[in-house]
């Protein structure tokens, strides 16, 4: 059986596409155990294009205790990324603090737990703004901190019920020493 000659055509075309689209990108792995450093970083690969992918916090076989981002780039990109690193132990001054950079233009994209040199562990929200973040679109935040599993599904149901849509969430240690899991929800406000 022959293979219709618009098949070929069509396998020959879509070929070199996939191949660029693969070439085009680029990526950078961050990892620090201060949270300085990180936002630091992270602002110089944004100035360079590169953009928040993901990030993760706790222990590499090297490194000890640290957090990890992954930022990408893609070559016909031509957008500039700022980024700024919220870090702090009670989850009233991360909202806080979350609400103040969003009335800003800053969007959460990503949260962890950085655990420091000093033995304490903070709950760390990454905010990005790019020169193509429309100005109009504004957030309000919402966090939702509780110990119990059965709680956290409650509140998030009622946040959701409110408007708003979870985008994060990590388990972390509290100021008081306990363990609380931590989502970030917000919603579009104009």
């Amino acid at each position: 059986m022959a293979i219709p000659l618009v098949v070929v055509l069509a396998a020959m075309l879509l070929t070199p596409v996939t191949a660029y689209a693969q070439a085009a990108r680029s990526y950078k792995v961050l990892s620090t155990s201060k949270t300085s450093t990180m936002q630091k970083e992270m602002q110089e690969a944004g100035d360079s294009g590169y953009r928040f992918v993901s990030v993760m916090g706790g222990e590499t076989a090297i490194g000890g205790k640290e957090v990890v981002v992954l930022m990408e780039k893609v070559a016909a990109d031509r957008t500039k990324y700022s980024y700024r690193l919220l870090a702090t132990t009670k989850t009233s001054t991360l909202q806080k603090e979350l609400q103040e950079a969003a009335d800003a233009g800053w969007e959460a994209v990503g949260q962890t737990v950085f655990s420091s040199t000093f033995g304490g562990s903070e709950t760390a929200g990454i905010l990005e703004k790019s020169t193509e973040t429309p100005s109009s679109i504004k957030y309000d935040y919402k966090l939702i901190a509780t110990s119990k599993t059965s709680t956290l599904q409650k509140e998030v149901q009622e946040a959701a019920d409110q408007g708003y849509q979870a985008v994060g969430m990590t388990v972390g240690k509290t100021a008081m020493g306990g363990s609380e899991i931590i989502v970030i929800t917000r919603k579009v406000v104009r």
